[in-house]
């Protein structure tokens, strides 16, 4: 045996100190060294095993958008204790602040006697113990915001969005916690993912804080009705009411969870929860480990577009119970809950499971091939008539999640592009690339099951961004350098006839660019005409108009104010001009007139669409069978 190394520097973390052992002699010292070191984890253990929370939860305003909380904390011995609130929720990448919404803190120890705290920073709050074996801390958190990822209460119902209600004991997230919930008034119902706990009335149990963040609770009396798909328990608990056909979505979201489960070869949840909020015009989702949270338009699944949407989210929502929740990129998971958390990868996390909502909906028959031919097309067009597209790669849009796809402004179409669309995108070529390399055997599929068998089953981690690429390279059979540098990581133009010709299948083009076009996105604001927004390189943002200018006149022509009139006239006048034409613009910017010659400039938008090629080869036939499930 060689030697590894002459000394060792180690660190032991229990729930609060970080002991350092230094210099240890190689081998007897190292012994010591890890003797002590599992010593003091069976000790760090045995402390983190008498530590009991449990959460009660009540609404006694629910009216007033009130969640009371109280958490008890027993078998505690520290001086202090650092509390805290997540910032953000997993899946939502953006920093929320939870902590604002907290109010009335107080601390109570041994025979209710009231403890001191402080606020070290802005979700963190210190206990002096005293030392107290048990801690009841109180808090209400205000939950006004209906939505996937944040809390919401009122007299009808609750949703708590696990990561901005419950608070943590710093350096203890991997403890157990219990959560009593109280329903307020005639609320009869509570769907989540938690286990209930045997013999205890409305009582959950979540065997860390992970899973606690990663499981939404509905309360109220929501319906609730139930079907069994790929050997799993699923229940729907729909808020709102609707015109749902309860019959038909347990019918067609059973096929989407099969195609899905069929991919992984395995469903690995005894149970899932769908948790719906029917609303005027809810939409949007979020996954979580065994449960998701959905956005519906409670009167529009008589709609077949709505419904053919709703579905979409099913599967997206859905896929991800492999796709990020446990196939995850590395970053993803053990969270940091203090702060963003970064990947490079939200265009595989996010993208791909864009791209198979809709590839599943092709093979469970809710699009035909026509159709789902149709929907590629939109989001080709989508991504190659937005200008960011040409300035920001797709993974450095990834990284940048936290701070520019949440929060976007009147300029981000000229300066970023969506890991979604864009990734789903990406999906379809790597997806046909690997098809035409394989003639039909291997495809994206095949990627997606060899990555969770082996980093999720297997090595029970995150992959790098290397590793997605070198298993895809590996199905493929050759390098995706190129895809990787101009498309990934680059801003070059998608060659998509490269990768849609191994199907016999081509992309066309209409060009517009005779057609003048302004440039600006505008909108009635208190009876004016205000611009909204300046798409890059056109003729309002090559002569300076700018967001919030008041469009009064063009040419001498008034503007109408109309309802829709305003636009109207705006069209009517720029289309009866020329590419080349000098037009003049009243307006009115910060209260000053002025008027600002603009020369109008083509429409840089093209349209596109796929055709099948009527000459395809045998090969070319029997990719495009596998990839439009023919």
């Amino acid at each position: 045996m060689k030697e590894i190394s002459r000394y060792y520097t180690l660190s032991v973390k229990d729930s609060a100190d970080k002991i350092k052992f230094a210099k240890m002699p190689t081998m007897k010292g190292l012994f010591y060294t890890l003797t002590l070191l599992f010593s003091m984890t069976l000790i760090s253990n045995e402390t983190r095993a008498a530590i009991q929370i449990n959460y009660e939860v009540s609404f006694p305003e629910a009216q007033a958008h009130y969640i009371d909380v109280q958490m008890n904390v027993a078998g505690i011995s520290k001086d202090y204790l650092d509390i805290k609130m997540p910032v953000w929720a997993p899946g939502s990448y953006l920093v929320r602040e939870f902590a604002k919404n907290v109010e009335g803190f107080s601390v109570k120890g041994t025979n209710n006697a009231p403890l001191e705290f402080q606020k070290t920073n802005k979700n963190t709050w210190r206990i002096t113990t005293r030392k107290s074996n048990n801690i009841s801390v109180s808090y209400r958190v205000y939950a006004f915001e209906l939505s996937v990822r944040t809390s919401f209460v009122d007299a009808s119902h609750a949703f708590l969005s696990t990561s901005g209600i419950f608070m943590y004991i710093d350096n203890l997230i991997n403890i157990p916690a219990s959560i009593t919930i109280e329903p307020h008034n005639n609320w009869k119902t509570i769907s989540t993912g938690l286990e209930p706990v045997r013999g205890k009335k409305n009582t959950y149990y979540a065997p860390n804080f992970d899973i606690l963040y990663d499981s939404p609770i509905e309360v109220g009396n929501q319906e609730v009705f139930e079907f069994n798909a790929s050997g799993v328990k699923h229940q729907v608990a729909m808020y709102g009411g609707g015109n749902y056909d309860k019959v038909r979505l347990s019918a067609d979201m059973t096929k989407i969870i099969e195609a899905e489960t069929s991919i992984f070869g395995e469903n690995p949840n005894k149970r899932y929860v769908f948790i719906v909020h029917n609303t005027l015009n809810g939409g949007g989702g979020l996954e979580h480990l065994n449960s998701t949270v959905l956005g519906a338009k409670r009167n529009a699944y008589s709609d077949e577009n709505s419904y053919t949407g709703f579905l979409g989210l099913v599967a997206h929502e859905y896929f991800h119970l492999w796709n990020v929740k446990r196939l995850r990129p590395i970053a993803l998971g053990p969270f940091n809950y203090d702060t963003e958390n970064y990947t490079n990868s939200l265009w595989i996390a996010e993208g791909f499971t864009a791209y198979y909502d809709n590839l599943t909906l092709r093979r469970t028959g809710v699009f035909s091939p026509e159709k789902y031919l149709e929907v590629i097309s939109a989001d080709i067009n989508t991504v190659e008539n937005q200008p960011g597209n040409k300035f920001q790669p797709v993974s450095e849009a990834s990284f940048d999640a936290w701070i520019k796809y949440y929060r976007p402004h009147e300029n981000s179409r000229n300066s970023t592009i969506s890991y979604y669309d864009k990734g789903s995108l990406l999906g379809m070529i790597i997806d046909l690339e690997i098809l035409g390399a394989t003639k039909g055997r291997k495809g994206l599929d095949d990627v997606m099951k060899a990555m969770y068998d082996e980093y999720y089953k297997k090595q029970k981690r995150g992959y790098t961004d290397a590793e997605f690429r070198t298993m895809a390279e590996k199905f493929a059979g050759k390098s995706l350098e190129k895809i990787y540098t101009d498309y990934v990581n680059g801003t070059q133009p998608i060659s998509y006839n490269n990768y849609l010709g191994h199907a016999g299948i081509y992309l066309s083009k209409e060009s517009r660019c005779d057609v003048p076009m302004l440039g600006i996105g505008s909108a009635l604001r208190d009876g004016k005409l205000i611009i909204t927004s300046v798409a890059r390189n056109s003729s309002a943002w090559n002569d300076g108009l700018n967001v919030n200018d008041e469009l009064i006149a063009i040419d001498n022509n008034r503007i109408s104010t109309g309802a829709d009139q305003g636009k109207s006239d705006l069209d009517r006048i720029i289309t009866s001009r020329k590419v080349g034409d000098k037009i003049k613009v009243l307006i009115s910017r910060d209260g000053i007139i002025q008027t600002l010659e603009v020369t109008l400039t083509g429409n840089p938008y093209a349209r596109f669409k796929l055709e099948l090629d009527k000459n395809a080869t045998t090969e070319q036939l029997a990719v495009r069978k596998r990839w439009l499930n023919l």
